[in-house]
Parts: structure tokens; C-alpha cells; sequence
């Protein structure tokens, strides 16, 4: 399939694509925040001048129960983003949407071509925008750049940059295909794995999933003694009940059953909640439908949703 320049022209006008960042908030640091919204904002300002980005916008969506941002913070993140030319959005959602509906909800308060999710902490690279950018072609659904100091071990086509799903902490898609397949599943996952649904769905829809190592972003992360990461509870949580339905959405009915008795047999009160959730939903039919009965974009190995590098 041809792509799509960065560029085209109107009358003799270039038309420059344009570009929302979105960023949901609940309970961050403030000066992680700022810190965050300086380096997009830079990061921005180099793919403008590189003639990839015109007009862009930065949507912060309010999950917390009490804004995150006082007023000086608000001024000083829009000083940020208005000294490059851009346009800020705060977003008071007045509830705790989750990941996938914060952003299902930022989406229609803007009309850019492109959309960035990124993570309120995550600190672009100079160059990870303008990375991006040259990356999403027409057939490209969506583009994640590359985490440091923990790279993610998923693996990717060193020579095409497929991969088997993006990460919401940085990827890049294109409004055309976010309406394609109608957004992140808000109603099925909180947190974790609505990413891995978007990329799977997509795919199903007939786009590419990318990821860009050169688009690189710092995702803090640390680590315990163990070499696992330190997660919190909700992390802990959300992840293993999102695995259950991933697993049910993607017609893997066997490793539903595996998974349901590993964790109905657990001492771990998490993994037994999880469990409960999942089969009150079955009882009250809002279990979503299964896609993908032929296995064609589901990956499902050793818990993880890709093959893993390392």
C-alpha cells in the first residue's frame, strides 16, 4: 500500500499534518508532569522544523478524584506547550476512566490527524517524535517507541519494525485508525492490555503495528532485587485480570480454563479477585465477543502477548 507524505498540498499551501498528545493523569507528580510536557513540547518543536508536524495539541485528562494540576502547574505547562506554538487541553473527567476511556474521551475535543498516547511520567527524546511521525504510514495503525532504562523485550522485525502489539506508554497511531476499530475497549479493560487489544484489533482491520526503536522515550521504571519490576497493587491486579480477558476476547478458551484454575487454587488474594470478576462477568453476560477464532494475530506464549527477546 503507498504511503502518505508528510506533507501535501491545498492551492499551492503545504499542509502539514497535525498532532495530539494525550496524557491521562491520576495522582502523578506534578513536576514529572512539567518535566514531561517540556520534553514533548521540544520534541515537537524538531519535527515542526523538520516539516513533519504543524498545527499540535497537548490533552492532559484529570482521572483523579482531586486535580492533579493547581493553577501555577496549569500555567506553567501551558507556557510550555503555547512557546512552541501549541494549543493546551485539561480535561476534568470528574471519575477514574482508566487508561483506554481517558483517551476514548480526549480524542473528540481535537481533530488531529495523528495522536501520541503517552504516559503523563514518560520524557520524549528530541528525535522520538519526528521518528514517529516518518514511521506512520498509510498502512501503519500504530508506532511505540522504545523504553529506557527497561527496554521492553517484546520482540519486532529489526528490518519492517513489525511487532506483535504497541505499548501505551508511547505509540503514535493515526485518527483514521483509531476510528477504524472504535478506540480502546474501555468497557473490558481498565488498565492493562487495552493496548495489546488495540494493536490486535487493528491488525484484524488490515493495518501494520510498528515499533521504533530510534523513537526512543524514559518510562521510569525500577527494579526489585529479584530483577522484577516493582509494581503496585492495581498493577498487579489489573494485569492478571486483563490477561483472563484477553484470553476469552481472542477465542483462547483453553488457557481461559488453565488460567481460571491456576488462579481459583492461589493464595494470592489478587489473582483470586481477578478470577471472581471474570466469572461474574461470564454469569451477567459482559464478557466481550471473541475475535479471531483462527488464531491469526493473538500470541499468546509463556503469559506474555509476544515473543520475547530476552
Amino acid at each position: 500500500m503507498a504511503g502518505i507524505s508528510s506533507t501535501s498540498w491545498t492551492n499551492g499551501v503545504v499542509d502539514l499534518r497535525t498532532l495530539t498528545v494525550q496524557s491521562i493523569l491520576y495522582e502523578n507528580d506534578r513536576e514529572s508532569i512539567v518535566r514531561a510536557a517540556e520534553a514533548t513540547a521540544n520534541s515537537v518543536h524538531i519535527a515542526t522544523t523538520a516539516g513533519l508536524i504543524g498545527e499540535w495539541t497537548l490533552a492532559l485528562g484529570e482521572c483523579g478524584t482531586e486535580p492533579t494540576l493547581d493553577k501555577q502547574a496549569i500555567g506553567r505547562v501551558r507556557g510550555v506547550v503555547e512557546s512552541t506554538g501549541g494549543t493546551l487541553i485539561y480535561e476534568v473527567f470528574g471519575q477514574n476512566l482508566g487508561h483506554g476511556g481517558g483517551h476514548n474521551r480526549l480524542v473528540p475535543l481535537t481533530e488531529s490527524e495523528l495522536l501520541l498516547f503517552l504516559n503523563p511520567d514518560a520524557v520524549l527524546a528530541p528525535n522520538t517524535i519526528e521518528s514517529l511521525v516518518e514511521a506512520m504510514v498509510e498502512a501503519v495503525g500504530v508506532v511505540d517507541g522504545r523504553q529506557l532504562p527497561l527496554e521492553h523485550p517484546k520482540d519486532f522485525n529489526e528490518t519492517t519494525g513489525e511487532t506483535s502489539w504497541a505499548s501505551g506508554a508511547c505509540s503514535l497511531t493515526s485518527r483514521r485508525a483509531f476510528e477504524a476499530v472504535s478506540g480502546f475497549d474501555h468497557e473490558t479493560f481498565f488498565l492493562y492490555c487495552d493496548d495489546v487489544d488495540y494493536s490486535w484489533r487493528l491488525k484484524l482491520a488490515g493495518f501494520s503495528v510498528l515499533h521504533e526503536p530510534s523513537a526512543r522515550v524514559f518510562h521510569d521504571k525500577r527494579l526489585q532485587v529479584t530483577g522484577d519490576i516493582i509494581a503496585s497493587s492495581a498493577e498487579v491486579y489489573y494485569s492478571a485480570e486483563a490477561g483472563l480477558l484477553l484470553a476469552h476476547k481472542y477465542s483462547q478458551f483453553d488457557k481461559v480454563a488453565a488460567i481460571l484454575a491456576s488462579f481459583r487454587s492461589s493464595s494470592e488474594e489478587h489473582l483470586l479477585r481477578a478470577a471472581r470478576e471474570f466469572e461474574l462477568r461470564r454469569s451477567t453476560g459482559r464478557l466481550p465477543p471473541s475475535l479471531d477464532p483462527g488464531h491469526t494475530v493473538g500470541q499468546f506464549i509463556n503469559g506474555n502477548y509476544a515473543v520475547h527477546r530476552y
